[in-house]
């Protein structure tokens, strides 16, 4: 009978709002914090139908929004068939960069690729995205 007791109050105490708030958390949730650091103009471009054999240069841009230096570190295209440029030098608090991906359109119909940015400030990378249709 005693062990009940002591069971039972354990389980009380397990699910009382006391504990619940042990670990108090910040207003900013980590996906906040992160979206934050970079604004993207647009994180998803559709370039429509473009012509075959003449490469389609798609470009992202973004701000800044922290309150310091921002560096790109790492560009990373989703196939051989795209290369990227990027902003190389720091991107100072409000100034605007770009991350470029040019396509090579050597194959006809629908296609959907992407590009992977590392930043100073973002460890996980962030996916872009692009598609059209090659004619």
């Amino acid at each position: 009978m005693k062990k009940l007791k002591i069971t039972a109050v354990l389980a009380v105490m397990a699910f009382s709002p006391f504990y619940a708030n042990v670990f108090p958390a910040e207003g900013n949730s980590i996906v906040k914090t992160i979206a934050d650091v970079i604004k993207w103009k647009s994180e998803s471009i559709d370039v429509g139908n473009i012509p075959q054999g003449k490469p389609k240069v798609i470009r992202f841009e973004f701000t800044n929004t922290t309150s310091k230096p921002i560096v790109i570190e790492n560009v990373a295209p989703s196939c051989g068939c795209t290369t990227a440029d990027y902003t190389k030098t720091p991107i100072l608090p409000g100034k605007k960069g770009f991350v470029e991906a040019s396509y090579n359109a050597a194959a006809k119909g629908a296609f959907m690729k992407t590009v992977n940015v590392t930043t100073s400030e973002t460890k996980t990378p962030k996916t872009l995205s692009f598609k059209g249709v090659v004619i």
